[in-house]
């Protein structure tokens, strides 16, 4: 774009410059077209420089005074020509500074809006490479936190509840009646075992493997219905491409917010998980039939909402919420293979 004024707008000036003047003459001095001139200057000052605009005007006062008398205009002195000229020559230095100046307000407002979308999309990246690093890091919490709660805390449990298995034996061989109430304790902890192992797999769920994906999903959903007492079901229609690890993850923490989401706000009884992975998309869909969306619930997006977004966003997958068929809510990820397009979306 710098280049290309002075190859083409200069030449083209003066090409403006020797029509308009040509023309001046061919319609007789009686008509005045000093004001066609300004094309030319304006052109000269805009794109290649204050300099040659100056020139440009030069040139424009040169080529109205000679076709003029060419054209038979008669002045009774030199100084009439002379002063008419000079007239014009300051009438154009004034446009000249105005349009350099104006020039000069553009491209400093130019380079002040591009520097700021640098500075924007600067902070943008950083944003979202601090919220990548904050997800990371609570992934890598919640992980330990379920590795700690399985190798920790459970075995803990497994220990104390095979002590009081035996305790329980000894006061049965004695005849013992507290051997029931220690039966009953041993039953409780046993309980307590479940319950956290099944924490420790919400937390931390089983390595992504390519044998595993379905199972993961149907351990989520059971564990959905142990810790919330709903019917959680997983279906599976079609596997024809298996989603990569990263893809995997996000759709398997979406589906648990939306499992959550469904609980706590929809009240629903009954959910449904569904992951479909032809050779086109992978889609991820989780209905219920609870209470369905608010009627405004676009100005209340909560943070599970925002979430589930944000990690679609991750994997470049369209996520979509709407109310339903009848009741409830269905909350769904596509993503489509590299051959397609996609991106995040709420609506």
């Amino acid at each position: 774009m710098e280049q290309w004024p002075r190859r083409f707008v200069a030449p083209g000036c003066i090409a403006i410059v020797t029509a308009v003047g040509l023309l001046d003459y061919l319609t007789g001095y009686e008509t005045f077209f000093f004001i066609f001139y300004l094309v030319a200057v304006f052109l000269a000052v805009w794109f290649v420089n204050t300099p040659f605009g100056v020139l440009i005007s030069a040139l424009s006062v040169t080529a109205w005074i000679s076709s003029n008398i060419e054209a038979g205009a008669r002045y009774a002195t030199y100084f009439v020509p002379v002063w008419n000229a000079l007239i014009m020559f300051v009438f154009y230095l004034v446009v000249v500074w105005l349009l350099a100046k104006v020039r000069h307000f553009n491209r400093e407002l130019e380079q002040r809006v591009r520097l700021r979308t640098e500075s924007l999309a600067k902070e943008i990246r950083e944003r979202m490479r601090l919220q990548k690093e904050l997800l990371e890091t609570s992934e890598h919490e919640r992980r330990r936190i379920g590795h700690e709660l399985h190798d920790s805390l459970c075995q803990q449990l497994t220990g104390a509840a095979l002590a009081g298995q035996l305790t329980s034996q000894k006061l049965a061989d004695q005849s013992s009646p507290q051997a029931a109430e220690v039966g009953r304790l041993v039953e409780m902890i046993e309980h307590s075992i479940e319950l956290t192992r099944a924490l420790s797999r919400s937390l931390s769920p089983v390595e992504w493997q390519t044998g595993r994906l379905v199972e993961n999903f149907r351990e989520q959903a059971a564990n959905a219905c142990a810790q919330f007492k709903v019917d959680c079901k997983f279906e599976c229609h079609e596997l024809a491409a298996l989603p990569e690890v990263n893809v995997a993850s996000q759709f398997y923490h979406i589906a648990a917010e939306a499992i959550a989401n469904a609980v706590r706000h929809g009240h629903a009884r009954n959910i449904r998980v569904c992951l479909e992975c032809t050779l086109d998309e992978q889609v991820l869909s989780v209905t219920d039939d609870g209470a369905g969306l608010p009627e405004h619930f676009e100005q209340e997006n909560g943070m599970g909402l925002r979430l589930m977004a944000y990690r679609a966003d991750l994997i470049g997958a369209k996520f979509h919420i709407e109310r339903a068929a009848g009741a409830g809510t269905r909350v769904t990820c596509a993503l489509l293979n590299p051959s397609g397009e996609s991106k995040n979306h709420v609506e």
